[in-house]
C-alpha cells in the first residue's frame, strides 16, 4: 500500500485498478517482509507478495523475473 502509495485497495479488484507497481517494488517488498512470509525462496515471497497486489486491484508492470 505504501509503494502505491494508496489508502485502500479497489472494491472491485477485477474490474477497477486503482494503481501499479514493477517488479522492482515487488522484489524489495519480498525482500522487506521475507521473515514474516511463509516462503524458502524470494522467487515465491515475490509471487506472494504479487498476487496480494492483484487482489487488492494492483497491476503488476514490466516482465515477470519468476521460473515458469
Amino acid at each position: 500500500m505504501e509503494a502505491a502509495k494508496l489508502k485502500s485497495g479497489s472494491g472491485e479488484p477485477n474490474r477497477k485498478k486503482v494503481a501499479s507497481v514493477t517488479w522492482d517494488v515487488i522484489k524489495a517488498i519480498a525482500e522487506d517482509k521475507m521473515v514474516d512470509l511463509n516462503a524458502f525462496t524470494a522467487e515465491s515471497a515475490m509471487s506472494m507478495i504479487a498476487g496480494t497486489a492483484r487482489s487488492m486491484g494492483i497491476t503488476v508492470t514490466g516482465d515477470s523475473p519468476l521460473k515458469k
